[in-house]
């Protein structure tokens, strides 16, 4: 561990993309070079709708599943008069231009049967982004408290504010 001006940190993961942890605060992860994050269907649909832009120094990875997970979203939002439809279809066209490498191969869908065996669950959407985030990246972002609390110790994860 070490010190600096009072903060007490530890290293999450070693290498060319190691997370800090500040404080022993997972919310105060900072992350140094660049950095993968999983982004889930939740996280890509509120990055489009307030109009952020994730930092260059960052690259963005997801299952494949994304595509229909924010469509279905999107719909259901204009479907129960939470958004106009030009509003839930210019969300998509962004969510549609964002640098999103989407992956799903048989070693990640393996991993997230895995995975959903071990949390106890019956279906295995959250737990491909897990598996992508084991297999290839620093940290997994979700607005989702509860899927964010049952990784705990199993992924790193990081808030949404960590993408700027």
């Amino acid at each position: 561990m070490k010190r600096r001006q009072g903060e007490q940190q530890s290293r999450q993961r070693e290498g060319p993309h190691t997370a800090i942890l500040q404080d022993g605060n997972p919310s105060l992860l900072r992350f140094a070079a660049m950095t993968r994050f999983v982004v889930d269907a939740g996280a890509v649909i509120h990055l489009a709708g307030e109009g952020i832009e994730v930092a260059d120094a960052h690259k963005l990875l997801a299952p494949t599943l994304l595509r229909s997970q924010t469509l279905s979203a999107l719909h259901e939002a204009f479907q129960q008069g939470e958004l106009p439809a030009d509003v839930a279809r210019e969300r998509l066209t962004r969510i549609g231009r964002m640098p999103i490498r989407l992956l799903g191969d048989a070693v990640l869908r393996r991993r997230a049967w895995e995975l959903a065996d071990q949390l106890g669950w019956a279906s295995t959407y959250d737990a491909e982004y897990i598996a992508l985030t084991q297999l290839q990246a620093d940290a997994f972002v979700t607005l989702d408290a509860k899927l964010r609390r049952s990784v705990e110790g199993i992924v790193t994860t990081a808030s949404i504010d960590a993408l700027r």
